[in-house]
């Protein structure tokens, strides 16, 4: 090492370094000599022939515009650009003819610096080899007549064979820094305007043909194709390089730029622009992975207004085309394609996971009614995704008319019915078991970007379901359930239902369901076939019960809450056949009634049932009253066992006899109201209305009240064991107590008419009518007088002959 550095050190200390040395540093002093030398060469060249330079200049810029180009100062730039020569022009403007009547002007810069080739400066010709522009704007405007000032430049005229051979004047690289571009154009409605911070631009030319790659970095101020939409891309930082090509041939320029930055996120784009008269025609191919709300901020307010109330949490594919007429009014074609996989898709009814579809958006859905949101469609194909935990699948689905948004598709699902609890905030029915599958065609407008009145056609199917109905306390288990929607009805095809020690197989319909579920439900009527083996009653009263009202905010409609007020306003309509219906101790068989609930009203018609030996024929009422029920009936009671009749009904509350004191068939007529408690049960001394009855093969047996009387009146008859050959009457109710209108009993002991109150509880006060006996009497002689016996609320009576 240390040979090595002494070999060098004796080499640059040699007299042949020295003399190499010396050489190579005079011909450093040489060039920088000539350089400037020959700069101060040039900038005398400049000062001696500066007019005739500028003369030159400004003769071949007018003889090629139409309009007025003006320039403040001129100065040479020593040493700048060498070996060109830079000439800087300083405060130019450049104004076409018309200028004075739409006050745009093309061009002001500050600064525009020109580099003209120097062999052919000396030549007496100018050849531009660079421009640079800087601190400047450009105004590119199309007035609504089709003028244009950009215009100003003269067309060239085509080259003679003999002339083919001349130097043409080209410029060789553009360079702007600093400046403020804007294409306004009033016919298409079109406004582009740019900050430009820098482009830098070599061309190399082939013929009519040239080629450049254009590094560009600019702010978009303004990318609208319509301006009454808005801007795409604004306040966007715009930067990449771009490859342009241009035909002459064509008359077409043809751009292509990969990874080119808008803001943060990356794009590859192919597009191109024709130039020939009266074709104005583009096309902008943009492809991208990209996050939809970076993607909807690159779109115009029309259309990132819309798609920012949605959101994918991941990064898309998207390709999006654009072709339009830069003459045309309104909107270019715009058609955009994305491909969505395992994304969760945020909507403003909620949150789709698991989700993955192919999406086209296109705003020429029919191709001959123009580009505008009454014509623009989303069509989403092989959608699936899970909604609240319940997973849909969706082999279509097309929204329609972006001004009026109308989405249609089919829908399938399979699922287990718990998940749908998640939908059900408001927690009113909670499942807990059982599986649903459903192939739904769908209908639904969607207004302010929410889903509103769904419509379906097709079917649904449940098999096993259970859950609880909250409002009414009602337990069901085991539920199977085919429904089938059309256009017409909703067709409950067949449910099966289980509730305690009930089942009970339905069928139905509901006509213009589609309309009435929405707009008037309690104009909706449920009809119902209901066939049961067997029924308790007094386990469906709760079905009646009044859920609790309470204030609530006003909430956003949604799928749960509407079902439920449709559940809580339509009138269910009910033909039900039972083989056999328990009723408290009441049994009955062969049982026919018409059912409506309307409003949590039970309403029977056409009742008849057969129990105790003979029918009953009725109609009755039932509405909630708090924990009771109110009640109101009407009856015809057809030849039925009378002891039996009494102990189903709890002999009405009557504590005076029991129903093992009377026996025979009960024939009555009723129209009674009262209330009945949760258990079904009549309470004491609310009943009110009118009975009349008549009771065949009647007797009386063991009745306290008359075995006293009898003691004392029929000392010699048996009064444990009476039989009646008349017993009718005609009563009035009225809670605790009953006005006897007329009560008639003919029987083997005593004959007699009563009237008169009879009381519950205290208050009993009954006029009895007792005929004498019948004697065998001459003819013309007068009959013994009846007896009259009072009957007060003590049990005592009192004697009047």
């Amino acid at each position: 090492m240390k040979k090595t550095l002494h070999q060098i050190k004796t080499f640059l200390q040699s007299v042949r370094f020295k003399k190499y040395a010396k050489r190579f540093g005079f011909f450093i002093l040489g060039c920088i000599a000539l350089v400037v030398i020959a700069s101060g060469a040039l900038s005398f060249y400049f000062n001696r022939n500066k007019a005739e330079i500028i003369a030159k200049i400004n003769t071949k810029i007018n003889e090629n515009i139409n309009g007025k180009f003006h320039i403040g100062d001129f100065q040479y730039k020593f040493l700048t650009g060498f070996p060109n020569f830079t000439l800087a022009l300083k405060d130019v403007e450049l104004k076409d003819n018309q200028w004075n009547t739409h006050k745009h002007t093309l061009l002001k810069a500050n600064e525009i610096e020109v580099r003209l080739n120097v062999w052919s400066l000396l030549q007496k010709e100018i050849n531009i080899h660079k421009i640079l522009i800087n601190d400047a704007q450009i105004y590119v405007y199309k007035a609504e007549n089709g003028y244009s000032n950009a215009n100003i430049f003269k067309p060239k005229k085509k080259k003679t064979p003999e002339a083919t051979s001349e130097t043409g004047t080209t410029i060789d690289q553009v360079d702007l820094n600093d400046v403020h571009f804007i294409l306004d154009n009033r016919i298409g409605h079109k406004l582009f305007d740019f900050d430009i911070a820098s482009l830098k631009s070599k061309v190399k030319y082939d013929d009519e043909n040239w080629q450049t790659d254009v590094l560009l970095k600019t702010n978009i101020k303004s990318l609208a194709f319509n301006t009454v939409h808005g801007s795409f891309a604004k306040q966007k930082l715009l930067e990449g390089t771009f490859a342009v090509a241009y035909s002459g041939e064509k008359e077409k320029i043809d751009v292509k730029t990969e990874n080119l930055k808008i803001g943060k996120d990356a794009f590859d784009i192919v597009a191109f622009f024709n130039l020939a008269k009266g074709n104005a025609l583009f096309g902008i191919n943009i492809n991208t992975s990209i996050l939809w709300r970076n993607a909807s901020n690159v779109l115009s307010a029309n259309i990132s207004s819309k798609l920012n109330r949605f959101n994918l949490k991941k990064e898309i594919d998207v390709n999006c085309d654009i072709k339009g007429d830069f003459n045309a009014e309104g909107d270019p074609k715009i058609v955009v394609q994305a491909e969505v996989k395992n994304n969760e898709l945020s909507i403003p009814d909620g949150l789709i996971t698991d989700c993955g579809f192919k999406g086209i958006f296109t705003n020429n859905f029919k191709p001959k009614a123009g580009f505008s949101d009454a014509n623009s469609a989303i069509i989403l194909t092989r959608f699936s995704g899970k909604y609240k935990n319940v997973p849909l699948t969706i082999p279509q689905l097309s929204i329609n008319n972006l001004e009026k948004p109308l989405a249609t598709g089919i829908v399938k699902s399979d699922f287990d019915i718990e998940n749908l609890n998640e939908e059900n905030t408001e927690k009113w029915i909670n499942f807990t078991d059982g599986h649903a599958s459903a192939n739904l065609r769908f209908q639904f407008d969607i207004i302010d970007l929410y889903i509103t009145k769904p419509r379906f056609i097709g079917n649904v199917n449940v098999q096993n379901a259970s859950f609880h109905f909250i409002p009414k306390n009602v337990h069901a288990e085991k539920i199977n359930v085919q429904l089938e929607l059309t256009q017409e009805a909703l067709l409950i095809k067949k449910i099966a239902y289980k509730h305690q020690k009930n089942t009970i197989f339905i069928d139905g319909r509901i006509d213009n369901f589609l309309n009435l579920y929405y707009d008037a439900p309690e104009k909706m009527v449920v009809n119902w076939n209901i066939y049961c083996p067997s029924i308790d009653i007094r386990q469906f009263l709760g079905v009646l019960a009044s859920s609790q009202k309470k204030k609530v905010t006003a909430k956003k409609r949604s799928m749960s809450n509407q079902l439920r007020t449709a559940i809580e306003k339509c009138i269910v309509d009910i033909s039900i056949k039972a083989d056999k219906i328990t009723y408290n101790k009441l049994t009955a068989t062969n049982t026919k009634a018409r059912i409506q609930m309307i409003d949590s009203r039970l309403v029977i018609k056409n009742g008849s049932l057969q129990t105790c030996g003979g029918s009953i024929n009725f109609s009755s009422t039932v509405s909630p009253n708090g924990k009771n029920y109110n009640f109101s009936s009407n009856a015809q009671v057809n030849q039925v066992d009378i002891t039996s009749f009494l102990k189903s009904f709890s002999n009405f509350g009557i504590k005076s006899f029991t129903p093992n004191n009377i026996r025979g068939k009960l024939t009555s007529n009723t129209n009674v109201t009262g209330l009945i408690n949760s258990n079904g049960e009549l309470i004491p001394n609310s009943a009110h209305g009118n009975l009349v009855f008549k009771v065949s093969q009647g007797a009386l047996r063991n009745f306290e009240p008359i075995m006293k009387i009898g003691k004392f009146a029929f000392p010699f008859r048996d009064v444990e064991n009476i039989t009646f050959s008349d017993l009718s009457g005609n009563f009035k109710l009225r809670g605790e107590q009953v006005d006897v209108n007329k009560l008639t009993i003919s029987s083997s002991v005593l004959n007699f008419d009563a009237q008169g109150v009879y009381s519950f509880g205290r208050g009993t006060n009954l006029a009895l009518t007792v005929p004498s006996e019948t004697q065998k009497t001459m003819p013309n002689s007068p009959p013994k007088p009846s007896v009259m016996l009072s009957v007060n609320a003590e049990s005592s009576c009192t004697y009047s002959p």
